[in-house]
């Protein structure tokens, strides 16, 4: 099922941009985790639509219901569900999509696949919202990887075309240092950012970016080669994220000389010199930090004309896009890009814990 994600856990998101609720269901949870809801709430509020100038009016407060799974505290070892409600929408925004698709969104292509029975409201299915749920369970998973030692940070790395962030240290990122309100280790880079979304959105138009995150603490061993490798099994949830176009894991370099990163020991343990491989050879952790970065497209939701089509009357037709979209969504994507790592390095690890005990 395509909106099923893992392999020894299995997350599945439900649910449509301006239906009822929003939710999913996290199974293969083992028993007696710690569940703190409150921190859970505080990294859902950094996903959180209509909080300040560079995201969508639109206001959710993302307070998830849990259905199941959790009993005084600890996970109980039943699948976890939890729903989130959706309370403001403005669906009569979308009505003309079905006949006239936005340019550089899902309706076009998803009016060729389900043949108008999907749901055009806000995207649907296919809409940023449902990456809520998806954080829902990310900050649970992020919460019981810190127990094991292993954190998990993003920031914006690059807005428009020529405004750049810091970049993550590639042997130790300091992931504390990252700001919370606006994620960035530079905070005269963060300034420039925002008059650069302020600029698009009083254009009508929208800027795309790029995030970059780190995972530190992971033991070596984790992954398997050709397709369970880590780079393959963290590809597969970020790509379920809309509006990602493109991941690169580390850096490059034309030689292997210069590529290679020369082996050492610290304190009885082997690392590495220099980290270009980000911490993954033959898809196997080496236990030195995983760093890649996300490219995001600008918002396709742009109020300006655009140049689209009527399907009924196959013909040209100039659409303008009706709607609160996010002039960017880079910021609001960064804790959603750290979820979906969260949640692919915790099913590696109960992957990982499963084949010991068969040894």
């Amino acid at each position: 099922m395509s909106s099923t994600y893992g392999e020894s856990l299995k997350l599945s998101i439900f649910g449509q941009s301006h239906g009822p609720a929003i939710g999913m269901t996290l199974d293969g949870i083992p028993a007696g985790l710690p569940v703190d809801l409150n921190k859970l709430q505080t990294f859902l509020n950094r996903r959180a639509p209509g909080q300040n100038d560079w995201s969508t009016p639109r206001r959710e407060e993302d307070r998830p219901e849990f259905l199941s799974g959790i009993l005084d505290g600890y996970t109980c070892g039943a699948p976890l569900a939890a729903v989130i409600y959706n309370k403001n929408t403005r669906s009569g925004d979308y009505a003309n999509l079905k006949d006239c698709p936005r340019p550089g969104h899902a309706d076009y292509t998803a009016q060729v696949k389900y043949g108008g029975f999907q749901d055009a409201a806000g995207g649907g299915h296919f809409s940023g919202r449902l990456t809520a749920p998806l954080c829902i369970a990310g900050g649970l998973c992020k919460q019981w990887l810190e127990e094991m030692g292993i954190k998990i940070g993003a920031h914006i790395w690059n807005i428009g075309a020529l405004i750049y962030d810091d970049r993550f240290n590639a042997l130790s990122p300091e992931l504390d240092k990252v700001g919370s309100d606006f994620p960035m280790l530079n905070e005269s880079a963060a300034k420039r950012m925002q008059e650069e979304i302020a600029s698009a959105r009083a254009n009508g138009d929208s800027v795309g970016g790029e995030i970059e995150c780190a995972i530190t603490g992971l033991p070596a061993g984790l992954g398997e080669p050709m397709f369970g490798g880590v780079e393959s099994r963290i590809a597969q949830i970020i790509y379920g994220i809309p509006a990602v176009k493109d991941l690169a894991f580390g850096e490059m370099h034309p030689k292997g000389s210069t590529n290679n990163d020369a082996f050492s020991v610290e304190n009885g343990a082997v690392r590495t010199v220099t980290n270009r491989c980000s911490g993954i050879l033959g898809g196997i952790t080496n236990g030195m930090p995983v760093i890649f970065s996300v490219g995001i497209k600008p918002t396709p939701s742009i109020s300006c004309p655009q140049q689209s089509v009527s399907l009924s009357k196959g013909e040209i037709q100039e659409l303008v896009v009706k709607g609160r979209h996010d002039p960017c969504i880079v910021p609001r994507a960064v804790p959603v890009v750290e979820a979906a790592a969260a949640i692919a390095i915790y099913d590696l690890i109960l992957s990982n814990t499963q084949t010991d005990r068969r040894k």
